[in-house]
């Protein structure tokens, strides 16, 4: 796990390997990126920013997945 750090998401650990864009994670997680609202460190980080928001070591995020039904 030299090459890898831990992100905790929605109070799990996950590991990632270095360096990894917020929007990678979400698609190393199979989520939807269309269907999801991502709070890291504590702040809602918009769609069009995922591409260049950095995840680091220690990064705390909080996704939430809409889910349609009826």
């Amino acid at each position: 796990m030299a090459n890898e750090f831990k992100v905790t998401i929605n109070g799990e650990g996950h590991f990632f390997p270095t360096p990894q864009t917020l929007h990678e994670v979400i698609l190393s997680l199979n989520l939807e990126p269309e269907r999801v609202a991502v709070e890291l460190n504590r702040a809602i980080v918009k769609r069009p920013l995922w591409d260049s928001t950095p995840v680091e070591a220690g990064a705390e995020l909080e996704i939430v997945q809409f889910v349609g039904g009826g």
